[in-house]
């Protein structure tokens, strides 16, 4: 995958989709109304990203906010993964097969997934001029 360049000034996103997370995303927005995913690192599923409409998902002062997806979709994650994940980029992306139950996307026969890799150091300098993302605290989980 090919590393976007980003105009100086620009802020360094942290998360994006693919084509196909977002039409997805899109797709369940249209029957649920607004989502949002959250990224806990838990064992088995949860250590995917979920999807659940917007609010069902309560978080809280442990939470990240990385950043809004497809629009204005808020993508937290736990803090303790936020230490491990805080030097790279993800990328939501969606591919065949049965995720977690408690995700919007599982009845579809689909799971999202994330790939990652570490950030440039251009985006990690962008990074220290920024605040730290704000936390479920700060932002009152929307």
């Amino acid at each position: 995958m090919e590393v976007p360049t980003r105009p100086t000034g620009h802020r360094v996103r942290r998360v994006e989709l693919t084509e196909a997370a977002e039409a997805l995303v899109r797709q369940l927005a249209e029957r649920n109304g607004p989502l949002m995913f959250h990224q806990s690192g838990g064992c088995c599923d949860g250590s995917s990203p979920m999807c659940f409409p917007r609010g069902e998902f309560r978080v809280g002062a442990a939470d990240v906010l990385l950043g809004r997806v497809a629009g204005d979709t808020p993508f937290w994650m736990s803090a303790s993964q936020f230490a491990y994940w805080r030097h790279t980029h993800l990328t939501v992306d969606v591919v065949k097969g049965r995720g977690s139950g408690f995700s919007l996307e599982a009845p579809e026969g689909v799971r999202f997934l994330l790939r990652s890799r570490l950030l440039t150091e251009e985006e990690l300098t962008g990074l220290e001029a920024e605040p730290d993302p704000p936390t479920g605290a700060d932002d009152g989980g929307v």
